[in-house]
């Protein structure tokens, strides 16, 4: 058995406004493992993102504990790396020094991490842009630049919220799946927040569906796909049992159109 990465422990979550309290959480907990990715699918304003603050330790829960290897989550760490649903590249910077951010930021430049990240730069196709400017790449290629900094602190886990949404449909698809091929190719530990209910199933080892604020986990899909080929996002679509996971979790949402 795998090692736990993450374990969420009964946590709640209470906002306080000038019009009362707002319950956004309540009692949740799940957990997740090496090298694991799991997406977390949820009715609009259900809290999926509050969930990943939480995580990362941007905001406290009210009650309940958050632990990452073992660690309860204090404050932010460089345990975790976070990618938003923007970019966020900084236009005036070069590619190479975007994705050295981190390490700038961490005191950390040294020779053999910044060769690191140019070989992730040189693995992932963007080896000889590094010395162009974001306004110079696509929106697929910039979020390929928003990952490798997001991995160049070496993070134990990765928080992907919404990281495609953004994107144009056929570029989404692209994306997703150079991205949910890269995190397996590093073996990093993942958490997809997402609203693509396909998205969520092609990239993930286990879809976690959370109920209408406050939100709780209404149920959890194990992903098993039959497929004669390496499954990477794109070639899951096609696997016989995609439709079937894709149409519990569309009556589990209670998605009316």
């Amino acid at each position: 058995m795998p090692d736990k990465v993450v374990d969420i422990q009964n946590v709640s979550k209470i906002y306080h406004t000038l019009d009362g309290e707002t319950l956004a959480m309540s009692n949740l907990s799940l957990s997740v493992y090496e090298g694991e990715i799991v997406s977390i699918v949820g009715p609009s304003g259900c809290g999926k993102t509050t969930l990943l603050s939480l995580i990362a330790g941007l905001i406290k829960p009210s009650s309940g504990k958050i632990f990452i290897n073992g660690e309860e989550v204090k404050k932010y760490d460089k345990k975790i790396g976070y990618m938003f649903q923007n970019d966020n590249l900084f236009e005036w910077r070069t590619i190479l020094k975007n994705v050295l951010i981190g390490l700038e930021v961490q005191n950390n430049l040294k020779e053999k991490n910044i060769s690191k990240v140019e070989k992730l730069l040189d693995t992932y196709g963007l080896k000889d842009f590094k010395n162009h400017y974001p306004r110079q790449l696509s929106g697929g290629m910039r979020q390929r630049v928003a990952l490798i900094r997001t991995l160049s602190t070496q993070p134990e886990i990765l928080l992907l919220d919404e990281p495609f949404s953004a994107l144009d449909y056929q570029t989404r698809l692209k994306v997703a799946d150079e991205i949910g091929t890269i995190l397996k190719k590093e073996k990093k530990t993942a958490i997809l927040v997402t609203h693509d209910i396909s998205e969520a199933i092609s990239m993930a080892d286990r879809v976690i569906v959370l109920s209408n604020r406050p939100a709780k986990v209404k149920s959890t899909h194990n992903i098993k796909l039959t497929l004669d080929v390496i499954r990477t996002p794109l070639t899951s679509r096609k696997a016989p049992e995609f439709k079937d996971y894709f149409n519990v979790i569309w009556k589990e949402l209670d998605i009316h159109v």
